[in-house]
């Protein structure tokens, strides 16, 4: 059996930046097991599966670990492959997954993703969140969906983070995103999800839903640019639609091969 592979840079138009995923564009579904293998195997963050339906696309993410409901880089990476690799030319594709439709749109030089907006609530932080981001002031505030969000007062303290992953890993029902007001974007965050064996995620266009209803209301302002600020780095184009989000953002094509299994 041989499947089709690429690995795109998302978030980025720069090789070597953004977040890696691997697409593998498949015919039919294999067993879930060899996804999976498929996935630790690449080692990737994302490794993103789809299958053309009826309507669309029908689409799964696996990390090296798991099967996760949402992942926006590999979504932009899938776009990417479609627009640019299989020829695909029509306005938008529609991807169906667990976590419903998501349209995605190619604008100029851009992929841009339309999501479910996510809606962060107040809570109070629980204490092995507060020890394993090993923060040196406390948050300005802590919040919740389906990830902790977790305000700081400026860019360079998220930059400065160095968590216990040991720690954070005893979450194991949640992501965690730091952020704080930018200096030359709107805003800056990290994203770390080491109970889905991710330490630390370098762009996450899923962290973005939670974002960018956020900083909308703080800011006053329903279009925005995001850094996420990891070693590697990426930019994301945020657009506040209420109950949906446009989470836009550039690629890049690295390897394009085949896996013989």
């Amino acid at each position: 059996m041989k499947i089709p592979i690429y690995q795109v840079d998302a978030f980025t138009d720069k090789m070597f930046e953004g977040n890696p995923a691997a697409i593998c564009p498949l015919e039919k579904w294999p067993e879930r097991n060899l996804m999976q293998n498929i996935a630790a195997e690449n080692n990737l963050s994302e490794t993103a599966f789809f299958v053309k339906s009826e309507e669309g696309y029908d689409m799964r993410w696996f990390t090296p670990t798991t099967e996760v409901d949402l992942c926006g880089h590999g979504t932009l990476a899938a776009g990417h492959v479609l627009f640019n690799h299989l020829g695909f030319n029509e306005k938008y594709i529609r991807f169906f997954t667990r976590s419903g439709r998501i349209s995605v749109k190619k604008e100029d030089d851009m992929i841009v993703m339309n999501f479910p907006s996510r809606i962060a609530e107040p809570i109070d932080a629980p204490e092995d969140l507060i020890e394993g981001l090993n923060l040196e002031t406390p948050p300005v505030r802590v919040l919740k969906d389906m990830n902790y969000l977790v305000v700081l007062e400026t860019s360079e303290q998220v930059k400065q983070i160095k968590p216990h992953y040991r720690v954070l890993s005893n979450i194991n029902y949640a992501g965690i995103i730091c952020t704080a007001p930018g200096n030359n974007h709107d805003f800056v965050s990290r994203y770390f999800a080491p109970y889905i064996g991710i330490n630390e995620d370098p762009a996450t266009g899923s962290s973005h839903t939670t974002l960018t209803s956020y900083w909308a209301k703080e800011l006053g302002k329903k279009e925005l640019i995001a850094r996420q600020v990891s070693r590697r780095g990426g930019t994301l184009y945020c657009k506040y639609l209420g109950d949906r989000t446009e989470i836009g953002g550039k690629t890049k094509t690295y390897m394009k091969g085949e896996i013989e299994v």
